[in-house]
């Protein structure tokens, strides 16, 4: 997964919850509070940090029951370092680990934003309105 001439690493675990925080600010996606974030990242199934140059610039993890339903989240890469297929080397990570572990009939989904689900389909991820389903959220007060 790693380039020794790119100076770009990605490597299994999860960040800091002061490294989680500036990574989804970072590349733009909502801030979490301290406390949310430190009850999350512990209960990651898989999750992975990319580096550059030893400095965390992106994540991704998979969050779930370990059995039925898994949840891809946190796909982030700094905008300095975005447009170089570093997205693609992260969801390439997670979706090997659910290869290598996931039940067979396990349900794998996630939320595209925007343009990211064009590098979603790549990894065999279908909108869920061609099931006759749809995603609904709801953002605790």
């Amino acid at each position: 997964m790693n380039n020794a001439t790119d100076y770009y690493g990605i490597e299994p675990g999860v960040p800091s919850v002061e490294v989680f925080r500036r990574l989804r600010t970072d590349a733009g996606l909502s801030d979490r509070s301290p406390r949310a974030a430190a009850l999350a990242l512990p209960n990651t199934w898989f999750g992975v940090l990319l580096r550059h140059r030893g400095e965390p610039i992106g994540m991704g993890r998979i969050i779930g029951d370990g059995g039925t339903a898994f949840q891809i989240v946190d796909i982030c890469v700094h905008p300095d370092h975005q447009g170089r297929g570093l997205g693609r080397r992260i969801m390439a990570a997670l979706t090997e680990e659910l290869e290598r572990r996931a039940p067979s009939s396990a349900y794998v989904s996630l939320v595209a934003d925007g343009p990211a689900k064009f590098l979603y389909e790549k990894f065999g991820f279908v909108e869920t309105s061609s099931y006759g389903s749809v995603g609904m959220s709801r953002v605790m007060p």
